[in-house]
C-alpha cells in the first residue's frame, strides 16, 4: 500500500510490517530488526517466533498513542525477516539442549560432549552479533533510530555495540526479571543469561546499565552488580517495599532516571513485566511491572530530556492457546517505538499523510 493512501483509522493491514504500516525502511525515522533465535534459552523456547507473532498481532493495535500521540507518521519501518536465522537457530537448538541436559545430570562445561557443541553454538552466535552489528551501522549511518525484536535477549548485542560506537556513551535502561549477568552461562558466551555481563565488559563506552524490575539472580550475579559502580539495581522487591511504604511510581521512576546518561538505550525483556502479560516468556517469573508501569518509565526518561537512542523487544513467545504474547509484546514495541520517535526527533510531527 503507498503512504497517499494509507488510512490510519482504517482495518489493520497485514502486510507483513510491525503495526501494518505503510512505509519502507527508507521512509522512517526508525527501522526495526527482527532477529528470530533463541539457541540459548535456558528453559522454555520459542521466542525466535517472536517478531511473527508481534508483526501478526500488531496489525490490531489502533495506531493513536496519547503517550506520542502521531509519532507513527514519522515512520516506523521493518527491515525484512531474515528466516535463514530462525531455521539456524532451530537446528542449533537441538545441540544447546544437549548440552543443558547433560549439565542438569550432573556433567561439567568442560567435557568434551560440552565443550564441542558449545563452539559450534559460540561461533554461530558471534557471527549473528556480527550480522546484528553490521544491519544496524548501516541504517545508523542512513540517519535512522534503530530497534530490535528479538529473539531471546542475546540479540541486542550487536545493536548496543553499534549505538555506543556512534554515540561515544551509552547508558541502558535494562527492563528484566533477571540480572542477566551471568559469565558464559551453560557454556554459551553469548547466552541470554549472559548479554548484560558482556555489554558492560565487551562493549566500550557504557557508562550505566540500570536494572529494574530484577526478581530472579544468583550470588555471581548479584556480587557483580555490587562491584561494578556503572550498574545499579532496582530489585522487583525493592520497588514492591517502596510502594507499600508511600513512595510513588512516579518517585521511583525519578530515582531510576537520574541513574542514565544522556544517551539511553531501551532493553526490554518482556519477563521483565507480570507474567500476567507474557505467559509464555522462557523463564517467566512471579511479580513484575504493570504495563502502565514500564510505559511510564520509558517515558520518563524522555521527559526528563535524555534522548532514547534505540530500543529492543526481546523473549516473546508465542502460546499454543492464542495471541495474546504477540499482543502485549507489539504494544510494548509500539510504545518504545512512539518514545523514542519523539525523543530524537522533538514534538513536532509531519502532516497528514
Amino acid at each position: 500500500m503507498d503512504v497517499p493512501y494509507f488510512d490510519p483509522d482504517s482495518v489493520g493491514q497485514a502486510n507483513g510490517n510491525y503495526f501494518g504500516l505503510p512505509f519502507t525502511p527508507g521512509q522512517c525515522g526508525l527501522v526495526l530488526l527482527s532477529v528470530p533465535w533463541d539457541v540459548t534459552s535456558s528453559y522454555g523456547d520459542g521466542s525466535r517466533f517472536g517478531p511473527d507473532a508481534i508483526i501478526g498481532a500488531s496489525s490490531q493495535l489502533d495506531l493513536y498513542d496519547p503517550v506520542s500521540p502521531g509519532q507513527w507518521r514519522r515512520g516506523i519501518g521493518t527491515l525484512p525477516v531474515d528466516y535463514a536465522i530462525q531455521e539456524k537457530s532451530q537446528f542449533l537448538r537441538e545441540d544447546a539442549r544437549k548440552v543443558m541436559k547433560h549439565l542438569e545430570n550432573g556433567g561439567r562445561v568442560t567435557d568434551e560432549y560440552v565443550a564441542k557443541r558449545a563452539e559450534r553454538i559460540n561461533a554461530a552466535s558471534q557471527e549473528l552479533n556480527t550480522y546484528v552489528y553490521d544491519t544496524s551501522r548501516e541504517w545508523l549511518a542512513e540517519g535512522k533510530t534503530v530497534g530490535l525484536v528479538g529473539g531471546d535477549h542475546s540479540t541486542p548485542f550487536g545493536l548496543i555495540e553499534a549505538l555506543a560506537g556512534k554515540y561515544g556513551t551509552l547508558s541502558v535502561l535494562h527492563i528484566d526479571a533477571h540480572a542477566d549477568l551471568r559469565i558464559c552461562y551453560e557454556g554459551f558466551e553469548y547466552s541470554h543469561a549472559s548479554i548484560m555481563y558482556n555489554v558492560i565488559t565487551k562493549i566500550a563506552g557504557i557508562e550505566a546499565l540500570v536494572q529494574v524490575g530484577v526478581r530472579d539472580l544468583c550470588d555471581g550475579e548479584a556480587a557483580l552488580a555490587a562491584s561494578d559502580s556503572r550498574v545499579t539495581m532496582f530489585h522487583g522487591w525493592e520497588l514492591a517495599g517502596n510502594a507499600f511504604r508511600g513512595t510513588t511510581w512516579d518517585e521511583q521512576c525519578a530515582k531510576i532516571v537520574e541513574r542514565l546518561g544522556e544517551n539511553v538505550y531501551i532493553s526490554f525483556d518482556i519477563d521483565g513485566l507480570s507474567p500476567l502479560y507474557a505467559p509464555n516468556t522462557g523463564t517467566p517469573v512471579p511479580g513484575g511491572l504493570t504495563f502502565d508501569q514500564a510505559v511510564y518509565l520509558a517515558d520518563t526518561v524522555r521527559r526528563s530530556g535524555r534522548r532514547v537512542v534505540g530500543v529492543d523487544v526481546c523473549e516473546v513467545a508465542p502460546g499454543r492457546d492464542g495471541e495474546w504474547d504477540g499482543n502485549a509484546g507489539a504494544r510494548v514495541l509500539y510504545k518504545l517505538c512512539g518514545i523514542a520517535l519523539r525523543s530524537m526527533y522533538g514534538e513536532n510531527i509531519p502532516g497528514e499523510l
